[in-house]
């Protein structure tokens, strides 16, 4: 056997290895830039060869991160299986809104109650019987409410996130019926279960489900087949409800917001919602969850952050799209600076009033800095002073006007600006998993920014900053022509565009922005409300 000195000592080459190993992973201990990961990670990273130390700007700082988000996220995953749930905090900015221990035991509790009832279970399968059997049955030791999708990307995730939350506050198991168009975008977030309903399950046409469909909550109060305070004990009720949350719904669809219609749907162990919006403010604007709510978010304006953190989490192939692209183009950045915006059909606006807009905002809130329109002489720049720029739109027109702003002009301060574009979809292909895939990256990238600019009413943007836990700078519609000033939000929290301006208790229509402190309407559409950080409240006063 070959034979080595060190130090004096004369050693083996099989051991030899293993001393140099040994004192990589210690060093890389010790260095923290891996801290947290397990040692047999380390260990198959160095004999692969790929342990590499990212010197670069993405680490935003030398203070170790916490993968596990405050002890939000369950140790028990497989780290390799979904790559981002663990490594997503190394990019976000970093935050000193942790999660409430009474969250954290929620959590916990959810996940033996899912783990316990969840598809393939002996009680989900035993909860299956009873619906093909159609006897009319009450609340069991498992009751479910299934998510249907509706809209793009940002509708459907700020839907999840609302509707897991209803699933939190009433004990119910979260579940999916989850479209083509969506399947490998996400993991599962649940350990040793799974999220997807299954492909058997005995209904078949939830896609179809509508605003008309006769077991809906709202047709069968209408209809005088439902009351809010019927008694389960004297009367039958039916084997599940369908409850249609979308814009365009009824004031009796909107009757799942007020108390005794959360007190008879708790009744029900199945319950299919379909919904587009972010509809959180509402269980805050209820007397029946208001203490619950106060001790699983202390921190009130942080609801989405959370929960979205907790549950949503890229496939690996989602996950290798936007590290690629991050690494390769805005990692070394001083800063990173998202720019999103989003066009309506219903509500069109001239291309270069928003770069107008775009550009002004940028510059009033000192985000970019200005050009120098006419140069004397070669400026001074610095490569180690650059802000990267990431601009997300379907239309390529925005990119390409900053971009050559800053490309055919220095700055005032040196500062090299780089500008770029992942994709350039022009439509909206929500059907496209594709699509979808790009979309999901994009809201990603921009979630890394330090700031953050979108236009109103996106609930693209929405997503990104909740995610991110950015407050961002808002580009709102002009008024009379005027152009209003550039305008910081009071919050990361995405708005609830339409939401039920009916009191259940003094039956009548108030206003929804002035019954607590801390739900005020969005600054972006005056028609929502959403969750409002109170101490920036007052101080803006």
């Amino acid at each position: 056997m070959a034979m080595r000195k060190l130090g004096g000592l004369e050693i083996t080459r099989p051991l030899l290895a293993v001393a140099l190993v040994a004192m990589v992973l210690l060093l890389v201990e010790m260095s923290g830039t891996y801290r947290g990961l397990s040692p047999d990670v380390l260990l198959n990273a160095t004999n692969r060869g790929d342990l590499r130390v990212d010197c670069s700007a993405s680490f935003r700082d030398e203070r170790p991160k916490d993968r596990l988000l405050g002890g939000l996220l369950s140790p028990e995953f497989d780290e390799a299986s979904c790559l981002s749930r663990y490594q997503s905090a190394l990019y976000w900015k970093q935050s000193n809104h942790t999660p409430s221990p009474y969250l954290l035991r929620k959590l916990r509790n959810y996940e033996s109650l899912h783990r316990r009832c969840g598809p393939n279970t002996e009680l989900y399968n035993k909860s299956i019987e009873q619906l093909k059997s159609n006897a009319s049955a009450g609340p069991s030791e498992c009751n479910y409410v299934v998510w249907l999708e509706s809209g793009g990307i940002g509708n459907r995730v700020i839907s999840m996130v609302s509707t897991f939350l209803y699933a939190l506050l009433n004990d119910k198991v979260f579940l999916l019926k989850l479209p083509d168009d969506f399947h490998g975008i996400f993991c599962e977030p649940f350990p040793g279960t799974s999220w997807i309903l299954s492909s058997d399950f005995p209904i078949q046409d939830l896609d179809g489900f509508d605003i008309s469909h006769p077991q809906s909550y709202g047709e069968m109060l209408k209809n005088n087949l439902l009351r809010n305070d019927m008694d389960p004990a004297k009367q039958s009720l039916p084997l599940y409800l369908y409850l249609y949350l979308i814009h365009d719904y009824s004031d009796f669809d909107m009757m799942f917001y007020c108390e005794e219609g959360q007190r008879l749907l708790r009744r029900f162990a199945w319950l299919f919602l379909k919904s587009n919006q972010y509809y959180v403010p509402a269980f805050f604007l209820n007397s029946e969850y208001s203490e619950e709510l106060s001790l699983l978010f202390p921190e009130k304006a942080t609801v989405f952050r959370h929960l979205s953190r907790y549950l949503l989490h890229p496939t690996n192939s989602v996950w290798g799209h936007i590290t690629r692209y991050y690494q390769s183009y805005v990692a070394n950045a001083k800063q990173r600076i998202g720019i999103q915006v989003r066009m309506f059909r219903f509500a069109p606006f001239p291309f270069e009033r928003m770069v107008s807009q775009i550009i002004n905002c940028s510059l009033t809130g000192n985000i970019l800095p200005e050009i120098v329109e006419e140069e004397s002489a070669a400026p001074t720049t610095s490569g180690t002073n650059r802000k990267a720029v990431l601009v997300v739109s379907l239309q390529s027109g925005y990119f390409e006007k900053i971009r050559n702003m800053y490309y055919e002009h220095s700055t005032t301060t040196g500062e090299v600006i780089s500008v770029y574009q992942p994709s350039q979809e022009e439509e909206q292909h929500t059907e496209k998993q594709s699509h979808n895939v790009k979309a999901l990256s994009e809201i990603y990238l921009l979630s890394f920014s330090d700031v953050l600019l979108t236009t109103t009413f996106s609930t693209f943007g929405y997503v990104a900053y909740g995610l991110g836990g950015v407050r961002p700078w808002l580009l709102l519609k002009p008024e009379n022509d005027v152009e209003p000033p550039c305008r910081q939000s009071l919050s990361a929290e995405p708005c609830f565009h339409f939401g039920s301006s009916y009191d259940c208790k003094t039956r009548k229509h108030v206003d929804k922005g002035a019954v607590v402190p801390y739900v005020k309407h969005c600054e972006d559409f005056a028609w929502g409300v959403k969750i409002v950080d109170e101490t920036l409240l007052i101080r803006s006063h």
